[in-house]
């Protein structure tokens, strides 16, 4: 019988998570100013040479973060930050460089520069108690920076269940050609891994980039346009059918990720019916058990509601009221 500690498909609710608690910021407001009040509360130890993560998309990706929304943001909050990707695994229209900046281009992701980290290679950096790896292979621009902050679209994904901060950072700034290999590769399958082995390695991934990072990390999920198929689908992502959320923000990996999935769970049936199939049926939930047991954060967490005098708040207030999609994307 399956351990619901390394089971993937196993939900655990809030009552029975032990451990400390983190604190996670909530915005309904979806917008640039949204990720502004938000970053705001979780700025304090990005310093020096800033990469923004986030997820550039596939040419015409619908769901993607509007550039135009973090366009606004980083020429208010980050004006001399670098946005910064990898090459792709799959071959596409990111799997080399030259593809992938005239799919930055086609996206709208030209008003800053845009750092493709494996462009010129990769670096080794080690992964501290992990059971598939000792070291995970990423761009080697990586070590240029200082300090990171993974701006995540939060969605479904096809082979992950779910895309947050930890699939944004495990799976998006591994190499395109060695590291993304061994995190998807089982033996010498080239995509063999999957559920439980593949949370795990992602999760394995990441803990080698925010280790090299130290404190100089921080996380913003936005949760808009949730299809359950990843941005790298691009045009051919499953509609969307759950409703638009609003903007998280934390210190904590874990934290925003469990709480991104606590609300998707907290949402009426209707709702999130086809989130939380993919994310079961994917054993998604790995991702935050392994997290947690790898000491990368808590589950247990505080939510925090900006529009409301930030007064304390659970996943359900966070889903009252919402309207069901479709909705108008900016």
């Amino acid at each position: 019988m399956a351990n619901y500690e390394t089971d993937g498909r196993k939900y655990v609710p809030y009552s029975e998570r032990t451990g400390n608690e983190s604190i996670v910021y909530f915005t309904r407001d979806l917008s640039p100013e949204g990720i502004m009040k938000v970053y705001e509360k979780v700025n304090a130890n990005l310093t020096g040479k800033i990469a923004v993560k986030l997820h550039t998309g596939e040419p015409h990706g619908p769901n993607i973060i509007p550039s135009a929304w973090v366009k606004e943001f980083m020429a208010k909050e980050l004006p001399d930050a670098t946005i910064v990707e990898t090459n792709t695994y799959y071959d596409g229209d990111r799997y080399t460089t030259e593809q992938h900046r005239k799919t930055l281009e086609i996206n709208g992701w030209d008003f800053c520069p845009v750092d493709i980290m494996d462009e010129e290679g990769t670096v080794a950096l080690p992964v501290k108690g992990g059971k598939w790896f000792k070291e995970m292979y990423h761009g080697s621009h990586m070590t240029n920076y200082d300090s990171l902050l993974a701006l995540t679209h939060f969605k479904g994904h096809t082979m992950g269940g779910f895309g947050g901060s930890n699939k944004n950072i495990g799976i998006g700034c591994a190499d395109g050609r060695i590291g993304k290999g061994m995190i998807h590769s089982r033996g010498n399958d080239g995509w063999g891994a999957v559920e439980e082995e593949l949370m795990e390695k992602i999760s394995e991934s990441t803990k080698a980039t925010i280790d090299f990072f130290g404190k100089k990390v921080s996380y913003i999920n936005v949760m808009r346009n949730m299809s359950v198929s990843c941005d790298c689908e691009g045009i051919a992502a499953e509609p969307v059918k759950t409703p638009n959320v609003g903007i998280l923000a934390s210190l904590d990996i874990v934290a925003i990720d469990q709480a991104c999935v606590d609300i998707l769970f907290a949402m009426k049936e209707e709702d999130q019916k086809a989130m939380v199939e993919r994310i079961v049926t994917r054993h998604g939930l790995r991702q935050l058990s392994y997290m947690k047991e790898l000491g990368m954060g808590n589950d247990k967490y505080v939510l925090i509601d900006l529009d409301n005098d930030e007064v304390r708040m659970t996943p359900a207030d966070a889903v009252e009221g919402i309207r069901p999609f479709p909705q108008m994307r900016a």
